[in-house]
């Protein structure tokens, strides 16, 4: 990007309000995204982290404000949205049609091979680990073209390698010109080992250095922003 050029819109955020059953979760929440971002939403437990996400997804409504997007949003949240019955490969299949996308089977395999699953894309889903389920529905990332990620604590049921290769992920979506809204209570921004394939104990399909390109893209990301939503639930 020139410089003093400004990143491109993708989302804008104002004036949100949500009650929950007569409590309420959190009220006049303004934020904007663009191209590049990275926005923390951090708050304890019954703050509204959740729902919050799930209402920019068009998931759940807002009692006040409004929320604009100029581009394909994509959401994974604590479940998986996969059929238990369903392999991983057939769910993605599924979910893609879904949103009026198509896949090639070199890239769903690429995707699946990326994620770690490997030869799981062909088990049912009802018998993969929490973690294996949530390799598989971050896989959907992978093709979705959505310019904006809502991602629910993305490091549950992560192991070591897992959380490096989300985070590795989000920023070279970044780095390409997406963004990523993240309910989280930990920091998301990779390590330089991550970003640069040297991240301890990552997948064998993930080691291997970013391109030169790639990597001076990510470095010049800018710092996570946090929206805080600090009080639990009030009446």
């Amino acid at each position: 990007m020139p410089a003093g050029a400004s990143a491109a819109r993708l989302l804008v955020a104002e004036g949100l309000g949500c009650t929950v059953d007569g409590r309420r979760l959190f009220a006049d929440v303004s934020f904007a995204v663009s191209a590049g971002d990275l926005l923390e939403v951090r708050g304890p437990n019954g703050s509204g982290k959740s729902t919050l996400l799930r209402g920019l997804a068009g998931l759940h409504a807002f009692h006040a404000g409004r929320v604009e997007t100029f581009g394909r949003t994509a959401y994974v949240g604590h479940k998986s949205g996969m059929s238990e019955r369903l392999t991983p490969l057939e769910n993605m299949r599924w979910l893609l049609r879904l949103q009026g996308l198509r896949a090639e089977q070199a890239e769903l395999d690429e995707a699946f091979s990326r994620m770690g699953l490997g030869a799981a894309r062909f088990d049912p889903c009802g018998t993969l680990s929490a973690g294996q389920l949530r390799r598989a529905a971050f896989a959907r990332l992978l093709l979705c073209r959505a310019d904006v990620w809502l991602l629910d604590e993305p490091m549950t049921a992560m192991d070591a390698a897992g959380t490096a290769l989300v985070q590795r992920m989000i920023a070279e979506h970044r780095a390409a010109g997406g963004a990523a809204v993240c309910a989280t209570h930990r920091t998301l921004e990779a390590a330089d080992g991550a970003l640069s394939g040297g991240a301890r104990g990552a997948c064998p399909s993930q080691e291997g250095a970013l391109s030169r390109e790639a990597r001076g893209a990510a470095a010049r990301l800018r710092d996570a922003r946090v929206v805080n939503l600090s009080q639990p639930c009030q009446p």
